[in-house]
């Protein structure tokens, strides 16, 4: 009959003075090969004995490395020396390995958690950010939430944000996990990552070291302190500081960059970027940044590895943005790390099976890093069948359709005469530009002449005059006017804009749109016909037509942000399908109610506005159960 060892580990009775240290190691007294281990002095009373045959159970604290480890592989080593010819006894030595490493490397959920929240957006200097303050006030909630303690600030001036800094890391010290959450305007130089204050001027490089905080100063004291570090960078604006640096730096400028620069992790830290690095994130039209909305709705998922989560916040900022901004990270962390573990009951703990272990995604990232640039479909179509849940597979099935297109609009243009050509080749070129605002591919920008940083406020006025924002000719003075143009400009692409000044960045923007966007504006008493003014028709009857009108949030409206829909205005009233209706006076004031049902009680919203010509501008303020979400109304004349 083969012998059989069994061990267990089990905490004794607890007295005041007995802790997880004091606990001991036995195994199952039936056969004279016992095992025992004393593991720290007693003040724990002895344990009872064991029934033959329970199967082992393992009960840890949430420790990186417990004292009883040494004496489990001592135990395990005499039972498999002691009956090696008996396949009961390895089979039970075995479960009892795989149990010791799930238990060491498997992290529990941290004792101490401590969490650094910052969010800058009243920035004194530069025009304002609208989301950070609402990013760090949402992430500290959810972190609060997951049994963080939160050392928080908005709003920093440098000597804020030294304090908070300073505050945070005296309470580092025996933390299990610390995270660091930071929005507002970052940047790189040579290298260097940069938090900046919202007092900071920085007019040139002398001034970085005393009005800016560089990103080291914490992660540094992070990584030699807590044991899992996790730091999310919401901070890869487009950043008019870098403009300003960059000039005042002159030949020494190429070490100025735009976003931020990848970090270095040390054993046991994850750092997530918003967007990848070097490149530029963006603001989101409602409350929070794509980043930290997408943090905000996926992490503390029960039960889901960190990893996992940053999976679906990826997928969510591809989709909110239209593949144009892909989050990155560096993680260098030896295990899984959940944020909010399961709650279950305790229970025996059967050996993991090879299907438990988490998915290695090398060989993914090493298949797109090779395809990314390609202009073949197939080479995407292949990742997808794949890996048809991949990270990049949203942004996969945007390059597939972006190649289709291109692909039909040269068969189109080869069949036409060569005096047609050209034209149809631009006009389309056109369109796929207006449909979506890009980043200019760099190697068919390299013909375009970078100018002078004194010629750049002529260079953008040309640009923005040529899409139809500004009136009148370029002359180079940056003023009012000018600011008005790029605005509108940035209304029309449904974009942020950091700064309303002249940017090498803004003209590359502004080089990439291939139409006019702003709309042709006329005279009172002249409307547009095609791409001129006109005399307009008197009385009421002048804004008869089918006119689309757009309506853009500007608070928290649920789950929109810009809805579209068409409207009909006949003899100066209004109407539509999605059951708008309203009035027109003969001056081009238009007033506008919706009514509709949610949940069974009522809201709808109020719209008010002023039509000139084709093109009409107003707000809109909801009602109801609608009350709390506002914005603008842009209508056109279809």
């Amino acid at each position: 009959m083969p012998r059989r060892c069994t061990l267990t580990i089990r905490p004794t009775v607890r007295t005041p003075n007995c802790t997880p240290s004091h606990w001991k190691l036995y195994s199952l007294p039936a056969y004279p090969f016992r095992c025992i281990k004393q593991i720290a002095p007693l003040a724990c009373r002895p344990m009872t004995q064991h029934r033959i045959g329970v199967l082992p159970t393992i009960i840890s604290e949430p420790q990186a490395t417990q004292p009883w480890a040494k004496a489990l592989f001592g135990c395990i080593s005499l039972c498999y020396s002691s009956f090696r010819g008996a396949v009961s006894a390895m089979r039970s030595a075995f479960i009892l390995l795989v149990l010791l490493f799930v238990a060491i490397s498997g992290q529990a959920t941290a004792e101490k958690r401590v969490a650094l929240v910052i969010g800058n957006s009243a920035y004194q200097h530069t025009v304002q950010l609208a989301n950070p303050k609402n990013d760090s006030s949402d992430m500290n909630a959810k972190l609060q939430s997951l049994g963080f303690e939160v050392v928080s600030g908005q709003d920093l001036d440098l000597a804020g944000m030294r304090r908070t800094v300073r505050e945070f890391l005296e309470k580092l010290d025996g933390a299990d996990m610390a995270l660091f959450f930071y929005a507002g305007h970052g940047l790189q130089v040579n290298g260097n990552n940069y938090m900046v204050p919202v007092d900071a001027e920085l007019s040139g490089y002398n001034d970085l070291d005393f009005e800016a905080l560089p990103m080291d100063l914490v992660l540094s004291a992070m990584e030699r302190t807590a044991k899992v570090n996790l730091i999310f960078l919401d901070a890869c604006r487009d950043n008019p500081f870098a403009e300003k640096l960059s000039r005042s730096m002159g030949t020494r400028s190429g070490s100025v960059s735009r976003g931020l620069a990848r970090l270095g992790s040390g054993v046991g830290t994850l750092i997530a970027f918003a967007t990848q690095p070097g490149n530029v994130a963006m603001d989101g039209a409602g409350r929070n940044s794509p980043f930290t909305a997408a943090l905000v709705a996926h992490l503390g998922t029960t039960g889901q590895d960190i990893t996992r989560e940053l999976i679906d916040v990826r997928r969510d900022v591809l989709a909110a943005t239209e593949g144009k901004q892909v989050p990155w990270e560096n993680s260098s962390l030896t295990g899984e790390v959940v944020l909010k573990p399961l709650a279950t009951e305790p229970k025996a703990v059967s050996a993991p099976t090879s299907q438990s272990a988490p998915p290695d995604n090398a060989v993914e990232l090493a298949y797109w890093a090779t395809i990314k640039d390609s202009t073949d479909k197939g080479f995407f179509e292949a990742y997808l069948q794949q890996f048809p849940d991949g990270v990049f597979a949203a942004l996969a099935r945007l390059k597939i359709d972006a190649i289709v297109k291109r692909t039909e609009t040269e068969r189109q243009v080869a069949k036409l005469p060569e005096a047609e050509r050209a034209t149809q080749a631009t006009g389309d070129a056109k369109a796929t530009e207006v449909a979506s605002l890009k980043r200019p591919d760099p190697s068919a920008q390299s013909s375009a002449p970078t100018p002078d940083p004194s010629e750049l406020p002529r260079f953008i006025q040309t640009e923005l005059s040529r899409i139809g924002c500004l009136e009148g000719q370029a002359d180079g003075k940056w003023g009012a006017g000018s600011r008005k143009a790029l605005q509108d400009y940035a209304d029309r692409q449904g974009v942020k804009l950091a700064s309303l000044e002249p940017t090498a960045g803004l003209l590359e923007r502004l080089r990439a749109v291939g139409a006019r966007i702003c709309p042709l504006a006329c005279k009172d008493g002249m409307r547009v016909q095609g791409d001129r003014c006109v005399p307009q028709t008197s009385g009421l009857s002048a804004f008869d037509g089918t006119w689309k009108l757009v309506r853009r949030a500007l608070t928290d409206c649920g789950d929109w942000r810009e809805l579209s829909s068409l409207v009909v205005i006949s003899d100066g009233k209004v109407s539509s399908d999605s059951g708008l209706t309203g009035s027109i006076s003969g001056s081009g004031a238009v007033n506008m109610k919706l009514t509709f049902v949610h949940k069974g009680r009522t809201g709808g919203n109020t719209l008010t506005g002023i039509i000139k010509g084709d093109t009409g501008t107003g707000k809109f303020i909801g009602t109801g159960v609608g009350s709390g979400c506002s914005g603008k109304i842009i209508m056109e004349r279809m």
